[in-house]
């Protein structure tokens, strides 16, 4: 699922300035802007593992450099949903990352995600 400035897999290599492995199947990727700020969000699953990634910007500088895959779960990241705001409200397309997030997280669950 691609959201605002992410349409496709070409976007996040663009934006990032790297190539993806293969077998990396994005399972939510949102870039939104606000404030002259970029914030990104990227989760995808590689090798039955679930990995995020986060990133943000000012106005002079872009996602680039800031590829760091971290290990993630399910649990962690509702965890972050339930406590906070993961995707900054004075982003562009805030609320449907939000929304989108839980979708996927409940989709994985039910295949036996923790």
């Amino acid at each position: 699922m691609y959201l605002q400035e992410f349409k496709k897999k070409a976007d996040i290599e663009e934006n990032y300035k790297i190539k993806l492995e293969k077998g990396v199947k994005i399972l939510l990727a949102w870039y939104g802007y606000g404030s002259y700020k970029g914030r990104s969000f990227v989760l995808f699953e590689k090798g039955g593992k679930l990995y995020e990634v986060n990133a943000s910007h000012c106005s002079c500088n872009g996602l680039e450099g800031q590829w760091e895959p971290e290990l993630t779960t399910v649990k962690a990241l509702t965890h972050v949903l339930e406590e906070g705001d993961k995707f900054y409200d004075y982003y562009d397309g805030h609320d449907e990352a939000e929304k989108s997030l839980k979708r996927v997280l409940n989709g994985l669950k039910r295949k036996g995600f923790k």
